[in-house]
């Protein structure tokens, strides 16, 4: 017999805390069994160390993310990574947050290893371009996710801010190029989650994350980005990957804006989180 997953229902405090500040955390959204199998299933795929064109491009080299780099758009080769996506429990969230009925525009995922850099600050939806709405981001922490192996840092406040052109990063610190600086006034909270707990936050905020200095832990991740239903236009790099929560192919306006910089930002490889 099939039980349907039941929805999640966040507090009022959760949703005013959003709105308020930007972001929220969904506690336990999933279980920590959900996360070791989500680990134990990316770390088989990269074990082999071969590339999935398209999405994974391992090199050699002595840098952590050379060998475990990022994952993009895995939820259109895996099943476990669509359902995920997909996740009735995760649409539950974002129909509260956003008053809308959400889209699934991409997926990702991070190995983040001992000794990896980490990400300069910066705003998603300068990469989705999202309008005239922003994106919405579930971050779903797979392993503890601590200021001390590289966890998520965010400038309460910023939601409302323009989407900004960045400056350069320190490539010694960030292996992404784009740095947004924290405004004034709005100081980075350092945040700790537990396997299962997802953070969610508008595509406006400011947010990065320092190395994991650690020697032994890694900081797994898996993290989608949604936008309203009533959005009208999305960066055309995303188009292929975009479906609602029926899995069905959804199609937007290719958003050509040259953004705050006068121009495209180059490849979306190098922007996010």
């Amino acid at each position: 017999m099939h039980v349907e997953t039941p929805a999640y229902r966040l507090t009022q405090d959760q949703v005013n805390a959003y709105h308020h500040t930007g972001f929220t955390v969904a506690r336990g959204l999933f279980s920590a069994a959900e996360a070791a199998d989500c680990a134990k299933h990316f770390d088989a795929l990269a074990e082999t160390g071969e590339p999935i064109e398209g999405h994974w491009a391992p090199q050699p080299g002595t840098d952590p993310l050379a060998r475990y780099p990022r994952m993009f758009h895995p939820h259109l080769f895996d099943a476990g990574s669509k359902q995920r996506l997909l996740d009735p429990r995760v649409k539950s969230v974002l129909t509260q947050l956003m008053a809308d009925e959400p889209i699934a525009v991409q997926s990702m995922y991070y190995f983040k290893p001992p000794g990896a850099r980490g990400q300069a600050f910066h705003q998603d939806n300068y990469f989705l371009k999202i309008k005239p709405q922003s994106c919405l981001a579930a971050w779903l922490a797979i392993d503890p996710s601590t200021p001390e192996n590289g966890g998520l840092q965010l400038c309460p406040g910023t939601q409302d801010m323009e989407v900004v052109c960045p400056d350069s990063s320190d490539p010694a610190e960030s292996f992404t190029k784009e740095r947004v600086q924290p405004p004034e006034g709005h100081e980075p909270v350092k945040l700790s989650l537990a396997p299962g707990d997802v953070l969610l936050f508008n595509g406006s905020v400011v947010h990065g994350s320092d190395a994991n200095r650690t020697s032994s832990q890694w900081r797994r991740s898996f993290i989608s980005h949604y936008m309203p239903a009533s959005a009208t236009h999305v960066g055309r790099w995303y188009a292929p990957a975009m479906m609602d929560f029926d899995g069905r192919p959804v199609a937007r306006a290719s958003n050509e804006d040259g953004g705050p910089c006068g121009s495209l930002p180059g490849d979306p490889e190098s922007g996010l989180h």
